[in-house]
């Protein structure tokens, strides 16, 4: 194909250029410095606070990732997932995947009133978040962040609309703390942003990049809490050594290593053809979610067993994460309808004649 070959390094090449590391450096400082542990707790049981989720929209984590016809700098979604994994990394309570994902899905609508609620995402609030699954008529859907979201986003049959409410819906408990609500997206005031192909057409791509960018806030999350995991063994002894040095502990701690490892590259490799050429690659995108879901549970585990009996506490750091691993992994339903997916999108015409075992 004539017109991706210039793309043929990059396809295959994970390093990041200088803008991409300042970009990551950025965020990472950001996060490190406003969002210890502590701050995440106090945010809990609704899992948000807002005075955070305004310094980050300061900082441009939404509007980063607009195009610039919707005043935006058009960041591609590899700069996009590098703060997310940042994000991932502190557990962040704010709702920065939900905000980004239904503001590049309004700014491809245009037209009506999405100038209006994409400044909202800019900006930190009213928020307008996706929902993750087409409408049901007279069915309710847990929302990401709908318990803070003034409007969502939703494929309804043929339409993609936009369904707006005065207030957020009540929070519903749960044990990863986040802010979900039930939204009835067949109800209330209702725009429709597009219809036919081209609705279920932004549906998907939005999905898609929920998903990519979700795999790297998880890839973000089991970096950090295998960090901690190796961090306790090298305070802790047993029988006179080390507990690190043990290959019942360094062994699993390795092996999360290689995984984590393995999970980002699969993760920007999947952004990277997001942006670029989204139809010769889309198996990449349920690829990567699964994997990452499966990276980071395993990561969180293994964390915790590491730490012994105190890692099962809810006052350890590991736990935390573990929760956190759990209820993000569930947003968008069972994770292992995912690897139907891919048998799917790899059953198709299209995606087997431009995939094969070493593409």
């Amino acid at each position: 194909m004539p017109e991706t070959k210039g793309f043929e390094l990059r396809r295959n090449d994970y390093s990041l250029s200088e803008d991409q590391e300042a970009v990551r450096g950025l965020f990472a400082e950001f996060f490190a410095a406003e969002c210890p542990t502590t701050r995440v707790r106090a945010a809990e049981p609704l899992g948000y606070d807002e005075r955070l989720w305004q310094g980050l929209a300061k900082m441009g984590a939404v509007s980063m990732g607009l195009p610039e016809s919707a005043g935006g700098d058009g960041a591609t979604m590899v700069e996009l997932a590098l703060v997310a994994e940042e994000y991932g990394r502190v557990i962040a309570p704010v709702p920065l995947i939900e905000a980004v994902t239904a503001a590049r899905t309004l700014a491809r609508c245009g037209g009506g009133s999405a100038a209006q609620w994409i400044a909202g995402n800019v900006d930190g609030l009213p928020l307008t978040v996706l929902a993750l699954h087409p409408v049901v008529s007279g069915a309710r859907q847990l929302v990401p962040a709908g318990a803070i979201a003034r409007a969502v986003v939703a494929l309804d049959g043929d339409d993609l609309v936009l369904v707006t409410s005065a207030e957020p819906p009540p929070f519903v408990p749960n044990q990863g703390t986040a802010p979900l609500a039930w939204w009835d997206p067949s109800a209330g005031d209702r725009e429709v942003l597009a219809t036919g192909a081209r609705a279920r057409e932004l549906f998907a791509t939005a999905l898609g990049e929920w998903k990519v960018l979700t795999a790297a806030a998880l890839v973000g999350l089991a970096d950090e809490v295998k960090r901690l995991g190796a961090e306790f063994t090298k305070t802790r002894t047993t029988m006179g050594v080390p507990v690190g040095s043990l290959q019942g502990v360094s062994h699993p701690l390795a092996d999360v290593e290689i995984e984590v490892s393995g999970a980002r590259n699969l993760t920007r490799k999947a952004a990277w053809f997001a942006e670029h050429e989204p139809r010769a690659r889309p198996e990449l995108l349920p690829m990567s979610y699964a994997n990452a879901v499966r990276c980071a549970t395993q990561a969180a585990r293994v964390g915790l067993h590491v730490q012994g009996g105190f890692g099962f506490t809810l006052e350890s750091d590991v736990t935390l994460y573990f929760r956190r691993v759990k209820g993000w992994s569930a947003l968008a339903g069972d994770p292992s309808n995912e690897l139907l997916a891919i048998g799917d999108v790899l059953a198709t015409s299209d995606a087997a004649a431009s995939w094969s075992p070493s593409a």
